[in-house]
């Protein structure tokens, strides 16, 4: 039996919905959560959250209007209307309106047992394994951090695609040359270990993909680019 709370966010306001009493939000007077009223590009129930058996749900019941929801790794995808998929762990929810965009933050438990992964490395440096015989390093997480940044930002920084070289260099205060070094050996490495489209027009979207799924980076290693 998994525990049945959830809590929703938006606004710094915290909501907590209850079981077998929907949780409707969008612009209508008539939902539990009222966006902006006067944006008609929110359709007036967006979306519905609802516990069904031991999970909780978030539906699109809008006829028109997708949504955008955004993964604990950080990954968009869109909810077509009429859809529904579970919330488990962390989901960002984005409703956008013709004012402006309305992010909510659902956090629903779950038991996810994780292997931190981590190894010593030569010299007492922490390493993590990300992939067989691929160690990243401390460089290595830094470069990949400044890349992938968009991804583990919130709100209006929130931007799901690596950035530039030269962008993420930049916010290292590193030469372009150096980071381009640390993430080309990096995916080199990772071809090597059998991790696919690790070459190619798309290898950067894949190193991405890698990357966060497998937990190597998260929303806490923004801290490394605070200078």
């Amino acid at each position: 039996m998994i525990e049945q709370g959830l809590v929703l966010s938006v606004g710094g306001v915290v909501h907590r919905p209850a079981p077998g009493h929907p949780f409707t939000f969008g612009r209508s007077a008539r939902c539990a959560l009222r966006l902006d009223p006067q944006d008609v590009a929110i359709s007036r129930i967006a979306g519905t959250i609802e516990l069904a058996g031991e999970a909780w749900w978030l539906t699109n019941s809008s006829e028109t209007r997708q949504l955008g929801v955004v993964d604990e790794f950080g990954f968009r995808s869109v909810l077509a209307p009429g859809r529904r998929i579970a919330v488990e762990g962390r989901l960002r929810v984005l409703v956008e309106g013709a004012n402006g965009s309305h992010e909510l933050t659902l956090t629903a438990p779950r038991p996810r047992p994780r292997d931190s992964g981590l190894a010593p490395a030569a010299g007492g440096e922490v390493s993590t394994s990300i992939g067989a015989e691929v160690v990243l390093r401390a460089e290595d997480r830094a470069a990949l951090v400044a890349l992938l940044a968009g991804y583990l930002e919130e709100g209006d920084r929130y931007d799901p695609y690596p950035k530039s070289y030269a962008a993420a260099a930049a916010r290292l205060g590193w030469p372009r040359t150096k980071l381009v070094k640390r993430i080309e050996y990096l995916r080199n490495r990772l071809e090597k270990a059998g991790v696919p489209n690790m070459q190619g027009w798309n290898a950067m979207t894949a190193l991405a993909e890698h990357v966060l799924a497998a937990g190597v980076i998260s929303r806490a290693d923004l801290r490394l680019l605070e200078r």
